[in-house]
């Protein structure tokens, strides 16, 4: 199947270089945490996955919500993305944390949500690969 949209980066010298889309819209220094050791200036690979997962599942509730006709315009997406050792190398665990809005009762919330994480491709192409937790809020 042919691509509906197609993003490139380059990163040069791992955690402590740089990030370049190919259109030049993001250009960032890149620097290990602090808890990993570095100096914490710049971001990393953490910070990024996050930032684009929190993003890509907003939109797929939104996505949800509006095919159920319920109002979650006003939700807000938190990722946060640890990444631990594992045997030999390392590996991520994420837990995604939806606050929705007041109007939205606990039982469409879950099951938004949760249709959400079949939508989101970033929950598809975790899925089997690293534990993600939903966590309503």
């Amino acid at each position: 199947m042919d691509a509906l949209y197609t993003a490139a980066a380059t990163a040069t010298h791992g955690r402590e270089g740089r990030a370049v889309t190919s259109d030049g819209k993001l250009d960032l220094q890149l620097g290990m945490p602090v808890e990993l050791g570095g100096n914490g200036q710049g971001t990393n690979p953490e910070q990024l996955f996050a930032a684009g997962y929190a993003a890509c599942f907003g939109s797929a509730l939104a996505l949800v919500g509006r095919q159920a006709k319920a109002d979650v315009s006003d939700a807000a997406v938190t990722a946060e993305v640890g990444l631990r050792k594992e045997g030999e190398g390392f590996a991520l665990a994420v837990t995604l944390r939806v606050e929705l809005p007041a109007t939205v009762d606990e039982a469409t919330g879950r099951k938004l949500v949760e249709q959400a994480h079949q939508v989101c491709p970033y929950s598809n192409a975790t899925r089997g690969n690293i534990p993600v937790e939903l966590v309503i809020e």
